[in-house]
């Protein structure tokens, strides 16, 4: 909630491979209930957007992979690439 109040959000998801982090994070196509929690927490922020009244937003994500110390950008076109 603290999203649409102007606060910075994170999901950030840690564990070792194969342990399920990407399901979570971004779910299965399919029902709905097979969302992961960035679906879901995006529809809810553009929800509460719609209903806001007298108001602008601006939303920007962005999807970082963390791994043996690099960090990629995993939205941007080469995410081969690391980050600084």
């Amino acid at each position: 909630q603290g999203v649409t109040e102007g606060y910075n959000g994170t999901i950030f998801a840690y564990g070792q491979t194969g342990s399920g982090k990407s399901f979570t994070v971004q779910g299965a196509l399919g029902p709905s209930s097979q969302k992961g929690i960035v679906p879901r927490a995006f529809e809810h922020i553009f929800e509460s957007i719609q209903c806001a009244e007298n108001a602008k937003f601006l939303v920007r994500a962005s999807y970082l992979e963390i791994y043996n110390e690099d960090v990629r950008d995993l939205l941007a076109a080469g995410t081969k690439q690391r980050l600084e």
